[in-house]
């Protein structure tokens, strides 16, 4: 084992490894349940006979529940603790996975989706948020990425299930049945989350903030040893003592910039139209004229891809730093949306059309995907972590909603081409904001991160 990725002796590795990958699995069903919709959105056409707004509600209601869920997540969870709101969100995943798989009606549909869509919403909060208050800041940023690896894990997973059930049937059978399949699919998952969720402790940041010292304590000796619980501890009580603890702080001072910075990633990561590939990959590949089977296989993939490039953030997030590779992955997207769209506007598909896109892809997953997760985690002040990272996490699933919904609207009013092209600028506007506003933070404490806050202007 790698010295830059060892705790100390006294302290375990595999508990905190085993602790990661339980949160993390919030992350496999975030990406499950929101990718899920795009083999299952032609059909769902089909079926409900929909136009392109219905279409795009279709797949983009459950973001819905992602904002709502984002926005209650954070402050429930600093009430009553990261693990019973995870557990509750495990619960209300299998439940949307059976209620979207029955609907008579498309609202009956668009409900479902909303209760999966909250606890997207709340893990998509909860999960980074509890892995970074457990994780040794040395190998933070790398832990907090397995967050980020278990989405697209959980994107390729569906991506591939979509592509197996849709060939159990011919067009007629998927229209009424395949897309039920797919979305009832998500309870298997959900329900081995909410079971290894109940073996885990409740996050020790949480526990001092409650005056629970004593299980804090031993979760974070346990994770890494005496000397660096002792010195985390006096850390934790240091900056509970310092802070307030008032949600309109975020407004003020130092804090004020680490909320613009929050909520500018946020914007920028969805901005570039990662959903509209996420979401709509088969619908894409068959309005260049790919074959139904052909367009779910490129459409595995470009998971494939999105799951081997999240890699390379795993590795790169503590040593190159969060800003380096978030100036490299926006460069690299430029270029490849700038490319779609010169391959839709000259009629091109095929392999250099899938090339591209999955040039995209990586650069996504490799930069703008994972680090600002982290950093989201990272830059809040700990009495209010939970809260701050709901209003980030909310901007988010805004951000998502819109680009999920406007694209079939887009791409019907000004075409495919011009679409690309909007999201490359919105990809170049994103590079700017990363090179002027955001700090490196790899290698600092949470708490050298909140005092770094107090003392900016």
């Amino acid at each position: 084992m790698s010295r830059d990725i060892s705790v100390e002796h006294s302290g375990s590795l595999m508990y905190l490894m085993l602790l990661t990958v339980v949160a993390a699995l919030g992350g496999l069903l975030f990406g499950y349940d929101t990718a899920v919709i795009s083999g299952a959105v032609g059909f769902l056409q089909a079926h409900f006979q929909l136009g392109a707004g219905l279409k795009g509600w279709a797949a983009s209601s459950a973001l819905i529940g992602c904002i709502v869920g984002a926005m209650f997540g954070g402050p429930l969870s600093d009430r009553y603790g990261r693990k019973k709101i995870l557990l509750f969100c495990a619960v209300l995943f299998a439940f949307s996975g059976i209620a979207s798989a029955l609907p008579r009606t498309l609202t009956q549909f668009v409900w479902a989706r909303f209760a999966g869509g909250f606890a997207i919403g709340a893990v998509s909060v909860l999960s980074p948020l509890y892995i970074a208050e457990i994780a040794p800041e040395r190998i933070r940023g790398r832990l907090v990425s397995l967050y980020q690896l278990a989405i697209v894990v959980g994107i390729l997973v569906v991506f591939f299930v979509n592509m197996l059930i849709q060939r159990l049937g011919d067009e007629t059978w998927n229209t009424a049945h395949g897309w039920r399949w797919m979305m009832g699919s998500l309870t298997l998952p959900a329900g081995l989350f909410g079971f290894l969720l109940m073996f885990i402790p409740e996050s020790p940041r949480w526990l001092m903030k409650m005056g629970r010292r004593a299980e804090a304590e031993k979760i974070l000796v346990r994770v890494g040893g005496q000397a660096a619980a002792s010195r985390e501890i006096s850390q934790i009580e240091g900056s509970l003592s310092q802070e307030e603890g008032k949600f309109s702080e975020l407004f003020t001072g130092g804090y004020r910039r680490a909320l613009v910075i929050g909520v500018g990633l946020a914007m920028i990561c969805q901005f570039s139209g990662i959903n509209a590939i996420m979401y709509y990959a088969p619908e894409i590949f068959k309005s260049i004229g790919a074959g139904r089977d052909a367009a779910f296989s490129q459409t595995v993939s470009i998971g494939v891809v999105n799951v081997l490039f999240t890699f390379v953030a795993v590795s790169l997030v503590d040593k190159a730093g969060r800003k380096a590779l978030l100036i490299g992955g926006s460069i690299a997207q430029v270029i490849a949306l700038t490319a779609v769209g010169i391959m839709f506007a000259k009629g091109i598909g095929g392999y250099w059309l899938l090339f591209f896109i999955v040039v995209f892809t990586g650069a996504f997953a490799s930069a703008m995907g994972p680090v600002p997760w982290i950093i989201i985690s990272e830059i809040f002040p700990t009495k209010i972590r939970g809260q701050a990272m709901s209003v980030a996490t909310l901007v988010i699933w805004a951000s998502c909603y819109l680009v999920s919904q406007t694209f079939p609207m887009l791409v019907d009013g000004i075409g495919n081409a011009k679409t690309f092209w909007i999201y490359a600028l919105c990809s170049l506007a994103g590079l700017v904001f990363v090179i002027a506003c955001v700090p490196e933070t790899k290698g600092k404490t949470l708490e050298e991160i909140e005092r770094s806050w107090r003392g900016a202007k």
